[in-house]
């Protein structure tokens, strides 16, 4: 894009995020336009806390998925929805009194931390109880649901739960919790898991004479970086979900990664490129310390390069041309990889590599201050 180029070519040595505010402002209304009346879009802070990312989505989505009370801080007063295996005392506390914000119990032992606090403080607690499903639904990268984790009671245990929560006077059950599955590529699987969500909530409700009206589906919504022209299709899955009849019942989506990713860019300036044990390497300044996500993941984060022809040295280019290339950071560890052997036409030292879909999962779950190399600029597009 225009603004990527020109940030690159007015900078000596580039190495930041940029994020495109507008693009996502747009891919968030988009996602919104596509559901069904009975939807509710939340969006989950954790994938990038940014706060002009956070402006830039109040207004367009429905409300924010939060973990901690940081997040808390970060999204102010708005609708909210607390998560997360290990909620502390002071953060129970503040969701209690924060009258717009509802809880995910994730266990036995948390429920009656929370029924012991609202009976204190004379408040009811509007609660989701935490689904971890008999059976896993998806080939996603990360399962959370139908695998030993720690999230959420397991499903044959929910009835206790169910039960247990209903003696408590200041617990009121509004609905229940099904995120399962992260980064999932397949629309129809995420159709065909809304499906068994639905079913499995309308039954509690039924054999319990609940209350409810929520069914907060998670999130997982993937963003395909192995090969970037197959997308997850958000278009057909909000088909399929518009055909479940929810008896009611609201359908919350909590997206993330599918709904910043596209949004944002990592930049950086390539140091030196080498070739050893037949394998060539481009060196950039940053790397995972900066962008963790493809070395976590061991894959080949996308990217594409922009050629600069400004050359200050007397000597020759260092260049890798029509051949695979490794681009490794500038960390004192093997394990510092940002793309594991990519084909490229030409690669040269003083290029600059423009890695796409950074806008999630990137700078804020990196180890920043190992080996106390610079933060990267952050620029904004609005």
């Amino acid at each position: 894009m225009n603004a990527i180029r020109e940030y690159i070519d007015q900078t000596e040595s580039p190495c930041a995020y940029v994020y495109d505010l507008n693009r996502l402002w747009q891919r968030a209304m988009e996602m919104q336009e596509r559901l069904p009346d009975h939807c509710r879009l939340y969006y989950a802070v954790k994938a990038n806390p940014d706060a002009r990312i956070l402006e830039t989505l109040r207004g367009v989505v429905d409300g924010f998925e939060v973990a901690s009370a940081g997040e808390m801080d970060k999204t102010g007063q708005a609708a909210r929805i607390f998560g997360g295996p290990a909620k502390k005392e002071e953060e129970l506390h503040r969701a209690l009194e924060e009258r717009d914000m509802m809880l995910n119990v994730e266990s036995f032992h948390e429920l009656r931390r929370l029924a012991m606090l609202a009976e204190e403080k004379q408040m009811t607690a509007g609660v989701l109880l935490r689904v971890n499903l008999e059976e896993n639904v998806s080939d996603s990268h990360l399962k959370m649901a139908g695998v030993p984790t720690q999230f959420g009671v397991e499903e044959k245990r929910i009835p206790d739960l169910i039960e247990e929560a209903l003696g408590h006077e200041f617990i009121e059950i509004r609905g229940f919790h099904f995120h399962a599955m992260s980064n999932n590529l397949d629309a129809k699987v995420h159709v065909a898991f809304a499906e068994t969500a639905v079913k499995k909530s309308l039954q509690w409700k039924e054999d319990y004479q609940l209350d409810t009206s929520i069914i907060d589906l998670g999130g997982g919504f993937g963003i395909n970086y192995w090969n970037t022209d197959e997308p997850f299709d958000w278009d057909g899955f909000a088909q399929g979900i518009s055909d479940i009849d929810t008896k009611g019942h609201e359908l919350i989506l909590e997206a993330g990664r599918y709904m910043t990713a596209e949004c944002g860019y990592y930049i950086t300036e390539v140091l030196d490129v080498k070739e050893n044990h037949g394998r060539h390497f481009a060196v950039v300044r940053g790397g995972s310390h900066h962008l963790r996500l493809p070395a976590a993941w061991k894959m080949s984060h996308p990217f594409h390069v922009e050629q600069r022809e400004a050359w200050p040295y007397p000597f020759e280019r260092p260049e890798a041309k029509g051949t695979e290339v490794v681009i490794a950071g500038e960390l004192c560890t093997p394990n510092d990889l940002l793309v594991r052997g990519k084909y490229v036409e030409s690669l040269r030292a003083g290029d600059v590599v423009v890695f796409t879909h950074a806008g999630a999962y990137a700078w804020t779950i990196s180890h920043h201050d190992f080996l106390s190399h610079p933060h990267p600029e952050h620029v904004y597009i609005s």
